[in-house]
């Protein structure tokens, strides 16, 4: 279900792509063509994330004459575009990240598909793309993950991964609105993010670059929110990091880890143990793994929970004072990824694990969001949040 703060985020700007008399996307109209030869599939052990893909995919063109036209799903292969494309030239394109994963029983489930529908509209609205209606093209995404069933790992913390994604496709230099546009998804199996389990990860907190800014574009899921943040990424690696810690404004606020959601458990400055999380300000996505592990920490009410700003200095007063717990990024590729080090104006602060599971080194809490995300996921857990399809 919804929660009721995710929808305020996601639908605060409306469309002005939307118009009630052209076509919307309809289900019931998807043509169906089957590839004639099927692709071998790869062992579990030997998947990497994002390079194989399943035999089909799902396409829809639209433009501002006709609205939608009838939905395909048709065997993968490449797009074909001019090179005029506004796509190429104005980063007129979005996407999304959603799993689908294969219960104990054989059922295909998809976890909380709805948010994700909601935040692709957002994104869309955001850049001038049309809207679409959600139910529709989960009805679709049912249809082709059915169809590319096989292609569904069944062990647990294996899945397939999909990227609906939506490109401006009009013909024209110009910086306008696209006038045509493309919805198309594609899936790639995948297992889970780390081989061996967790892997605690070390972060260089980022003051000369920023991810995103307020009133900019940081909370819609575009393409060309990723781009600038390559370079950072590989100063980061090549002083022995694996991520950046972006940091926002003078006094250095917390914001993301590299492409997640970023949380810190720990005891604030009244002595209360308090799970925080930057506020969503309009600089943060608000990602779906984000807001179930928010929901589950106030559900099981055991300490405070906060989406707050907070400083790095203020995080480094915490780390240095003992009082910093747990701290991780949450998305979907991983669910959540503990952290062990943050490198900050030249010095390394050291976050705590759990002293007594050396090859996890995750702490109780991380461990638990994980544990209870993947049980919703996988089935084993009922919640209305798994919608078998």
């Amino acid at each position: 279900m919804l929660s009721s703060r995710f929808l305020r985020q996601a639908f605060t700007q409306p469309s002005r792509r939307f118009n009630s008399t052209l076509t919307g996307l309809d289900a019931s109209k998807v043509k169906l063509t089957k590839s004639q030869t099927l692709k071998p599939l790869v062992a579990n052990k030997d998947l990497v994330f994002g390079h194989t893909f399943t035999d089909h995919m799902i396409t829809a063109d639209w433009n501002e004459q006709e609205g939608w036209l009838a939905p395909e799903i048709r065997p993968y292969e490449n797009l074909s575009l001019a090179p005029s494309a506004v796509v190429f030239h104005y980063a007129s394109e979005c996407f999304e990240g959603m799993k689908a994963y294969k219960d104990k029983n054989g059922n295909i489930r998809l976890f909380r598909p709805d948010m994700n529908m909601a935040r692709m509209n957002r994104s869309t609205a955001r850049i001038a793309l049309p809207q679409f209606e959600g139910k529709e093209l989960l009805k679709l995404i049912g249809d082709y993950a059915k169809l590319d069933q096989r292609w569904i790992p069944e062990a647990r913390g294996y899945s397939l991964y999909l990227r609906p994604t939506m490109i401006g496709t009009q013909e024209a230099l110009g910086v306008n609105a696209p006038s045509n546009a493309k919805l198309f998804v594609i899936g790639c199996p995948v297992g889970p993010y780390y081989k061996t389990g967790f892997a605690a990860i070390k972060l260089m907190a980022t003051t000369e670059y920023v991810r995103a800014w307020p009133r900019g574009t940081g909370d819609a899921k575009i393409g060309g929110n990723y781009a600038p943040g390559l370079l950072p990424q590989r100063m980061a690696a090549k002083a022995g990091y694996q991520q950046n810690l972006w940091l926002f404004g003078d006094d250095h606020q917390l914001t993301e880890v590299g492409t997640m959601n970023l949380f810190v458990l720990w005891k604030n400055e009244s002595n209360e143990l308090e799970l925080v999380t930057p506020p969503l300000d309009g600089a943060i996505l608000p990602g779906v793994t984000r807001d179930s592990i928010l929901s589950l920490a106030r559900g099981w009410n055991e300490f405070k929970v906060s989406e707050r700003k907070v400083t790095m200095p203020e995080l480094r007063e915490a780390v240095k004072n003992n009082r910093v717990v747990e701290m991780f990024g949450a998305g979907t590729a991983c669910i959540v990824s503990p952290i062990k080090t943050i490198e900050y104006m030249g010095e390394d602060l050291q976050i705590p694990l759990d002293p007594n599971d050396s090859t996890s080194q995750a702490g109780p809490y991380t461990k638990r969001f994980n544990n209870e995300i993947m049980d919703i996921q996988y089935g084993d857990k009922e919640s209305d949040w798994s919608v078998v399809i």
